[in-house]
């Protein structure tokens, strides 16, 4: 499902007016934005300018062809990291899947090509460029959670530890009437900070656990490490839950 955040559209290039035609017929039924170049150079004006999901080429074009283009696409750190899908006629040589994928090229389809066939394919580039950015939101929400408990930087935050503070040295042996008045300061040891309340720390856990179910899922060898460091800290997060309520 398509959420509101998801604005990447997709990029048809072809130096034909029928054949992009055509491509919009197909992908019209995807509910994104599709964006015509009639050349290389047309498209990578296009993709400097905004966010694509995913990019089909035609190979034969005059000027710069598929692959050339291609291989300026993946050449650049702004759109490097954008899915390819190569297009061709039937009549081609044996060696141009070879070529589309040495260049980069995420995928290779010889026309005529079944339009539910070309569907699935951009469908499922669309859904991991989604996945990757839902992956990317939460990363910067968790990151602002422990920010914030590691780091309290708010006035708010100041008086409420400067309160709980208050509160330890009121209740220690120090200040009882025993001893006529206050402990001198170089005999009473300096206050400890307060811990992450056990909610927000729960609140972590479950974030990083969800977090860990979205990268696995995603795979890739990128994907299980990070899954694997965020296991770690929920690892640590437990760890502090148990010595809270110890």
């Amino acid at each position: 499902m398509t959420t509101a955040s998801d604005t990447a559209g997709i990029l048809i290039v072809d130096d034909m007016e029928e054949n992009l035609v055509a491509l919009e017929a197909v992908l019209g039924s995807l509910s994104r934005r599709v964006v015509r170049a009639r050349s290389g150079e047309e498209a990578l004006k296009a993709m400097l300018r905004e966010e694509f999901a995913v990019v089909l080429i035609d190979v034969l074009m005059p000027g710069m062809n598929g692959f050339e283009t291609a291989a300026n696409i993946k050449g650049l750190d702004q759109t490097k990291d954008v899915p390819i899908i190569l297009l061709t006629g039937a009549s081609v040589d044996p060696n141009y899947a070879y070529r589309g994928y040495t260049v980069g090229a995420a995928d290779f389809l010889i026309k005529p090509f079944d339009p539910w066939l070309l569907r699935t394919k951009v469908n499922v580039f669309l859904e991991l460029h989604r996945k990757n950015q839902q992956l990317a939101a939460q990363a910067e929400q968790l990151k602002r959670l422990l920010t914030a408990d590691n780091r309290p930087g708010d006035e708010a935050g100041a008086a409420a530890g400067q309160e709980r503070a208050d509160a330890r040295e009121a209740s220690s042996p120090g200040r009882s009437a025993s001893h006529g008045g206050d402990q001198p300061s170089h005999d009473r040891p300096p206050p400890f900070p307060e811990p992450p309340e056990a909610g927000r720390l729960a609140d972590i856990a479950g974030q990083l656990a969800e977090l860990e179910l979205l990268l696995r899922d995603a795979k890739g060898t990128d994907h299980t490490n990070l899954a694997d460091r965020v296991a770690e800290l929920e690892r640590c997060v437990g760890r502090l839950l148990t010595s809270r309520e110890a």
